[in-house]
């Protein structure tokens, strides 16, 4: 499989060669030539697979035979060493847990697969690689757990300062070992473009290998297809117009889900539910793509004016708008709605969800008022507990800390601050 660049000014570059890379030269991300769907025997089959060999069948065409399927098999394997269980609230809406991985939060998977991969075409490698990863919350600790000990990887996270939560902080900063945090005078705006100019600077690509753990590297976005498939064989006997509601930041992972969809998945609908940094909603309802300055809000990981995978989005239905429109509706909702979603959810059926899983609720129910047929899966995409503050003010009850977080409590925050690209420049050629 090649990647062409959504630029149109690069050459094609193979899978290896996009992970290691990120972006491409011309500044574009990486997009598959050729989408094969699968055939319908698959998708008939679903109910007798592995979680490891429905992700196998979705992945193959875009990776082998770069990485051999022996061990592609081995990666996706460790990648989905936990559960993606769907809990169902009532006929019309389910949610879909994504938090039971190492690090509770859906990025868990596209952090585990790429940095398996990335370690496989690295391992007979003399030249380290730095991996350099902005972060609105969840990406950083699942990026940090996902490459810890990795073999000549080297990982930079930036996330701005006091726009995490305590926990997110924790998970980014603990670790050690070849994981450094760096903490941001800015928003995850200010962060991303940093991590985008890096890439482009030559004089520091000259002295290192540079890639990204962000969504915009193929290896940690495209395995995101993998538990809407597996959403789907639980529910697909039961419910037929099945709709994905997903709280969307960045657009990855609403990206991944369509992706899953070309390959013949029959999701009914997509619905990308956003707090006030609804840059997307107001595009579907005005035709202008205008990015604005990030806003902080409680469901920080979606706290982003300019996401970076909606151009894959446009891709994928050939830039036609209205084509693009008949697949996805857009939702926006405040703090304040996003809290009475909360209490609702814990008040009506004993569901405790976290700010942003209360946002792609809020998705669902909107989306219902006008086709009530449909059931609604919205994704809880980090555990609660994530976001203790908010979740414990907003039900009136304390809420226990899994093990996962429990093991990152107690340890000391380890992160150096810096306001400007220099001062990330600095770092990068002084440490590295």
């Amino acid at each position: 499989m090649n990647y062409y660049s959504l630029n149109k000014k690069a050459a094609l570059s193979s899978f290896k060669n996009a992970v290691i890379k990120g972006l491409a030269p011309d500044k574009g991300l990486y997009f598959p030539e050729r989408i094969t769907p699968l055939p319908q025997d698959f998708f008939n089959s679903l109910d007798s697979m592995s979680h490891a060999d429905i992700a196998y069948e979705a992945i193959k065409q875009f990776v082998l035979p770069e990485i051999p399927e022996k061990d592609l098999r081995q990666i996706v394997a460790s990648t989905l060493s936990f559960d993606f269980p769907v809990v169902t609230l009532n006929d019309h809406i389910s949610t879909l847990e994504l938090f039971h991985g190492p690090t509770m939060a859906f990025k868990d998977v596209g952090a585990r697969f790429m940095a398996r991969c990335l370690g496989y075409f690295n391992q007979d490698n003399t030249q380290e690689v730095t991996v350099l990863v902005a972060t609105s919350g969840d990406t950083g600790g699942a990026v940090a757990n996902g490459f810890l000990g990795v073999k000549g990887v080297n990982v930079v996270i930036l996330y701005p300062s006091g726009k995490v939560s305590e926990i997110q902080e924790k998970q980014l900063t603990t670790l050690g070992q070849n994981i450094r945090a760096l903490e941001v005078d800015g928003t995850f705006d200010d962060c991303q473009t940093m991590v985008k100019r890096a890439f482009l600077d030559d004089s520091l690509t000259r002295n290192m290998q540079l890639t990204s753990a962000n969504s915009i590297n193929v290896a940690r976005w495209l395995p995101q297809m993998f538990y809407f498939m597996f959403a789907y064989r639980q529910l697909y006997k039961t419910y037929e117009d099945i709709v994905f509601s997903v709280p969307s930041g960045n657009f990855g992972n609403i990206c991944a889900g369509m992706m899953a969809q070309q390959l013949g998945l029959p999701i009914h609908h997509f619905i990308a539910s956003n707090n006030v940094n609804n840059v997307v909603t107001r595009y579907l309802i005005s035709q202008l793509y205008e990015p604005r300055p990030s806003v902080q809000t409680i469901s920080n990981a979606m706290d982003v004016g300019a996401p970076s995978n909606f151009i894959r989005i446009q891709e994928i239905y050939k830039n036609k708008f209205d084509t693009l429109k008949e697949h996805l509706y857009s939702y926006s909702f405040t703090d304040a709605e996003t809290r009475s979603a909360m209490l609702e959810l814990y008040n009506t059926f004993g569901y405790v969800a976290d700010p942003h899983g209360a946002v792609g609720y809020l998705g669902s129910k909107a989306y219902l008022k006008d086709h009530p047929d449909a059931h609604c899966v919205f994704l809880e995409t980090a555990h609660p507990t994530k976001f203790l503050d908010v979740v414990e003010a907003v039900i009136k009850k304390d809420q226990p800390l899994p093990e996962q977080i429990q093991a990152v409590m107690d340890k000391e925050k380890v992160s150096e601050n810096i306001t400007t690209y220099e001062d990330l420049k600095a770092y990068l050629l002084t440490n590295y």
